[in-house]
């Protein structure tokens, strides 16, 4: 056996579950070791020629098939998660055999934090990629709007090296069809519907009816109003803000919590002409924090965690459920496999119930699964 390659990819495990056979099994029908079978999966090592050839036959396919070249990154196209933003300092995933690219901010507000590039984008579109290739197989992209999502990420790229985690801020909307688009490996969403625990599962339903996926719990959190300290306007109700003089710092449509807000102004009879500012949008919790924050609204739409980082006051709306979207064919991808096991750790637990807010008691409840 040899080194492995970091531009062949492996797919042995992949062609053993299908046939349901595990790594002992597969390695006596080869005539060959288990730990031998574990290294190849692992990434460790490429087999010779005869062992390749053993392994194909077990599993019943070519060798090309259980052992892929793929081209060198610099030389594939890339698919820019968020075109419109593109900068030259890029993140990247490999979602199925489609490589994503993930534009960093130049400098994040307001800490003015720069974060470390996997490659950077050419101005013919090529990249100049950073980072072994190998990384590019252990990468998982998540995309969603709770602010705790960067805890989980962050977890999971500490505890197992060669796994890491990307987590990228989108509105439930969005994340959930770029995951039906083959653009990211899980979508974090949180809908509101016909009661507390259904309303994801109604979003995934009506979006995505022909996406075969897992749906499991992430964590319940505090959704409301930010408002200045002190509420100097006294609100406390939807009514409240639709008194004409509140101006509002509304989320853009589409948004989880535009959607708690039109609700919750039709169960009152409150048009949306009503609400002074409704037009207004901003497009993330932290936008509206620094919009209230500078003066320039009165309130909006955010959650707990995001007001007190602002050092704002907070009018609970809602108690709503992140849950996190997992298509089933990605689910034995490392990253989502890692992820997973995250979701059922105490450590997970002890860190989002630091967080203001966050009540994480049914982490990794599965909620939704295939068949």
């Amino acid at each position: 056996m040899s080194v492995h390659d970091e531009n062949i990819r492996c797919s042995i495990k992949e062609y053993r579950r299908r046939k349901g056979l595990s790594q002992d099994e597969l390695a006596r029908i080869a005539g060959i070791r288990r730990q031998a079978v574990y290294d190849m999966e692992s990434g460790r090592y490429l087999p010779n020629t005869a062992v390749a050839l053993r392994l194909a036959r077990a599993l019943g396919c070519t060798v090309e098939r259980l052992f892929t070249e793929d081209p060198p990154a610099e030389l594939e196209k890339i698919y820019l998660l968020n075109e419109a933003e593109a900068t030259s300092r890029l993140s990247l995933a490999r979602v199925r055999e489609k490589l994503v690219g993930i534009s960093l901010p130049e400098a994040s507000a307001p800490s003015f934090r720069l974060e470390t590039s996997d490659a950077l984008l050419l101005a013919d579109k090529s990249i100049d990629c950073l980072i072994p290739r190998a990384q590019l197989a252990g990468t998982v992209l998540i995309l969603g709007c709770d602010p705790a999502l960067s805890v989980l990420g962050g977890l999971i790229s500490r505890l197992t090296p060669g796994i890491r985690a990307h987590t990228v801020f989108a509105a439930s909307r969005r994340a959930l069809l770029s995951v039906n688009a083959g653009n990211a490996h899980v979508a974090g969403i949180h809908y509101h519907g016909s009661n507390p625990t259904e309303g994801n599962l109604e979003a995934v339903r009506s979006l995505l009816p022909d996406l075969d996926c897992l749906v499991v719990t992430f964590a319940a959190q505090e959704e409301g109003v930010m408002v200045a300290p002190g509420n100097p306007l006294a609100i406390r109700t939807v009514e409240d803000i639709a008194n004409g003089k509140t101006r509002l710092a509304n989320r853009e449509e589409g948004a989880a919590l535009r959607k708690l807000l039109d609700t919750q102004l039709a169960r009152q009879g409150i048009p949306a002409s009503a609400v002074r500012g409704y037009t207004e949008e901003v497009h993330s919790h932290s936008e509206g924090g620094m919009r209230v924050a500078g003066r320039n609204a009165d309130a909006a739409l955010g959650l707990r965690v995001v007001a007190k980082s602002f050092g704002l006051d907070f009018v609970p709306l809602a108690v709503t459920r992140c849950d996190l979207v997992i298509p089933l064919d990605l689910r034995d991808h490392p990253g989502v496999t890692l992820l997973l096991e995250v979701l059922q750790s105490s450590g997970l637990r002890k860190e989002l119930a630091s967080l203001p807010g966050y009540d994480p008691s049914e982490a990794g409840k599965i909620i939704r699964s295939p068949g």
